[in-house]
């Protein structure tokens, strides 16, 4: 049976290209980063390179770049060391953010002692910047905004400059989790003055276990992990050597190949979209997903006219990976923040919402596999409905 992957936004694949670089360094380069003869200078070399690479990318010097082993401990860094060494006293975030920004919050709320306020999104998942401009006006405390660049769940977009020039007018500090844009857009960090974000390179066909923290340099940002004197005394910790230049090359074929993975993409994304409104009657599409202008184009979140929790244990049968929400919700029995935020008490009780998610490896064929997978599941699914009505 061939296997179909539709969960690029949990994690990619690994290029080869990105195999090969690690493989290479891990034979040549075993050195440790801090020691200051050769086999260390060498390998320090490979790490300084892709720093640079990853500054040049944003706009930003090479000492913003902190590496860490990935999105989740970045966050959690500039989250919590915003509290514990900025004097950070509220937090404005949103119930769409990925769980170890959100848990992090809750952390420093319930430790720290920090206000929080959300931001309730709309219907279709959308942040009222207005109603971030009335919160930033209400208080005079040191104020950390965390909202993430697009959602991993229903692919939403936000402006991304504007959000960072309304936090810099009053006086608030910005963080993005920026794991699904990171490599999949050009990001201007000299244009754009958001403060931190984060990256973590298996989102993009490198390896997990590698990332890397922005953290812009004026905000005086200290570490959580202490020890030795690395990244910049920020992480400390013997580095990553080949993450990081796996890291690097990912990135370094992400750039090299942006438009044209981004257009076979979007491509794909329009195909299914296609697809499935043809095939399977009563099928929606959450928040901003299926909207070319307003979504991630890896993206797209379906919801299935039916109720069937079963769903993604049926279509794993078939050869198809797929998952109903984030990677970090999978098992749980209730759906995800994100999703009680979108739909209504009906669709949560009486649909199946699925998360489909490409890279520039998805071809249409597997999309059709998907398409007739799903019709054969909805049909024996109508039938077995129309029997319990019957009866």
């Amino acid at each position: 049976m061939d296997k179909v992957y539709l969960d690029n936004a949990a994690t990619t694949p690994l290029a080869e290209e990105v195999i090969d670089a690690m493989v290479g360094t891990m034979k040549m380069n075993f050195g440790n980063p801090s020691s200051t003869h050769s086999f260390g200078q060498e390998a320090k070399i490979l790490i300084e390179n892709v720093r640079r690479q990853v500054a040049d990318y944003l706009h930003v010097t090479p000492a913003e770049i902190i590496f860490t082993s990935c999105g989740t401990e970045s966050n959690n860094m500039i989250i919590k060391s915003s509290v514990e060494h900025l004097g950070v006293e509220r937090i404005i975030s949103s119930p769409l953010e990925h769980k170890c920004v959100s848990e992090s919050i809750l952390d420093m709320k319930s430790r720290k002692g920090v206000e929080v306020n959300y931001i309730r999104p709309n219907e279709k998942g959308d942040i009222d910047l207005a109603k971030l401009e009335e919160l930033l006006k209400a208080s005079d405390k040191k104020t950390l905004v965390s909202l993430m660049h697009a959602n991993n769940e229903i692919g939403n977009i936000i402006n991304l400059k504007q959000v960072a020039q309304l936090c810099k007018e009053h006086h608030a500090l910005f963080h993005s989790d920026t794991v699904q844009t990171m490599a999949h857009m050009n990001l201007d960090f000299s244009d754009i003055p958001v403060d931190f974000a984060s990256c973590s390179a298996h989102k993009f066909h490198g390896p997990k276990g590698a990332g890397f923290a922005f953290i812009r340099k004026a905000t005086g940002l200290k570490g959580i992990i202490t020890g030795g004197p690395q990244e910049r005394s920020l992480r400390a910790g013997t580095e990553n050597v080949c993450g990081i230049v796996g890291l690097g090359k990912a990135l370094e074929l992400s750039l090299n190949h942006m438009e044209e993975y981004t257009n076979h993409m979007q491509s794909i994304k329009d195909y299914a979209i296609q697809r499935l409104s043809a095939e399977i009657e009563g099928i929606k599409f959450n928040g901003r997903s299926a909207e070319k202008d307003n979504s991630l184009y890896t993206v797209l979140s379906a919801l299935l006219p039916y109720k069937n929790p079963l769903i993604g244990l049926q279509l794993d049968m078939k050869g198809i990976a797929i998952s109903q929400g984030s990677a970090c919700s999978s098992g749980a029995s209730k759906p995800s923040m994100v999703m009680m935020m979108v739909l209504s008490e009906d669709e949560m009780d009486h649909c199946t919402p699925l998360r489909i998610s490409f890279s520039h490896m998805t071809t249409k064929a597997e999309i059709d596999t998907l398409v007739n997978a799903l019709k054969e599941i909805s049909s024996d699914y109508t039938i077995e409905k129309t029997n319990v009505e019957h009866r």
